[in-house]
Order: C-alpha cells, then structure tokens, then sequence
C-alpha cells in the first residue's frame, strides 16, 4: 500500500467521520446491513479490522457484541489515532500501525472485516489479501467486506460515478471537502462485484454472496466451514 494512500488519509483523519453520511449516500444501510451479518461465534469473539482507520465499523460492531475484542490494523497512523481516543474506555483493543497486505497474524480470529479499504489494491493483492483472510480465520468464522465496486461495464460505471458525484456536489460539504474527496478517489482501484466474489471463493470462502449494493457500494461476505 502506498505512502500517497497514508498521506491523504493523515490529512483527513480528523475530519473523516465527520464527512461519511455526506460520501456516503447510503450510510445507514451500508454500515446496518454489514453489522446484521455478524452472528458471534463465541461470547468474546476476536475481529480483526483491515483498514480500520478510524474505527468507525468496529464500533458498530461493539454496538451488537460490547465483548468483543478487537485489533485495529491500518497505515495512517493518525486515522489510528482517532481510533484510540474513540475507544479509550472499551478494554482489550489492540492497534497495529502498518501495512495490512504484509500482516500475518499470529493468532485466528472468529471475524475479519474491512470497510471501504481494499479497493485500494492491485487485483492480484485483492485475491492475496482474500486468501490470507481466509487463512487467518477460524473454522466458522467469517469475513465482511463493505467495499465500493467498479460498474461491470464502462456505461454501468460511469453511472454510478455520475450519480457519486452528484450526490456529494449537493452535500452541504465545503468545496474544499469535495475536493480532498476528488483527490481520494484516484487512489482507487475498483474492482467489479463479480470479480470480487470470484476471488472469495477462489480463496476458499463459503456462502459467498452480496449481501448489499447501492451502485457503487456493495457489503460482501463469505465463511471460513473448515
């Protein structure tokens, strides 16, 4: 992941949540519908969240499982650091500052989730990424992905690129919000939903679906049998 990636998302940290209802136009149902996915496995089950940032889906996840102890991985220091004063009176959250494409854990986790990060890579570190999550999963567990997906063709994508925009010009945010969010998406690597979901299951992934879509918003999930 690159250092263009961590300095741009060093320089929203502070303003990050703030600024989510108004990029994300389907905010509720995206972040809602990828919390009622998560079923516990177990009375304190371990998450590991990929690209954290700022914490925001795992504190809706701590909302449905207050027990549940977390690890935070992410290569904005800064954004972690939102996280950290977010989560200063939850206990047992650990925070790795660093590149979660290289991260291999020492120990299995009952959930790995990840929102609006690994759109991000390369395909081929999208399909790495999947097997190692598959990897680092206990039996049963399960991996959620709330990512954004590029049209399964050019016209379909540059709808949804067009209804995006629209919805963020009209978003109350100021024009140099909208700006820094311009700059943000030529970080992007979107790959389609298809594709994506190829991949889980190629990684070894049951029970793989879509779950949501809303244009270029799509939550997926898939479970670790074995």
């Amino acid at each position: 992941m690159s250092n263009d990636i961590k300095m741009k998302f060093d320089h929203v940290s502070m303003n990050y949540d703030r600024q989510r209802k108004q990029l994300i136009p389907c905010f509720n149902d995206f972040y809602g519908i990828a919390v009622s996915l998560i079923e516990p496995v177990c009375e304190r089950p371990t998450v590991l969240d990929i690209g954290a940032g700022t914490g925001l889906f795992s504190s809706f996840l701590l909302g449905k499982i207050p027990e549940a102890r977390l690890t935070l991985i992410d290569i904005s220091e800064k954004m972690l650091q939102v996280a950290k004063d977010r989560f200063k009176n939850v206990s047992d959250v650990k925070y790795i500052a660093g590149d979660y494409t290289n991260y291999v854990s020492p120990r299995k986790y009952d959930m790995i989730i990840s929102a609006l990060s690994i759109h991000h890579l390369d395909d081929d570190q999208k399909l790495k990424l999947y097997k190692q999550c598959y990897l680092m999963l206990k039996p049963n567990g399960i991996f959620i992905n709330a990512d954004q997906v590029r049209g399964n063709t050019p016209y379909t994508d540059s709808i949804f690129k067009k209804h995006w925009k629209s919805g963020v010009e009209n978003s109350g945010l100021s024009r140099e919000e909208i700006a820094s969010g311009y700059e943000r998406i030529k970080l992007d690597k979107e790959a389609t939903l298809p594709q994506q979901l190829s991949w889980l299951e190629e990684a070894g992934f049951s029970d793989v679906d879509c779950v949501y879509k809303y244009y270029h918003f799509a939550v997926m999930f898939g479970r670790k049998l074995v």
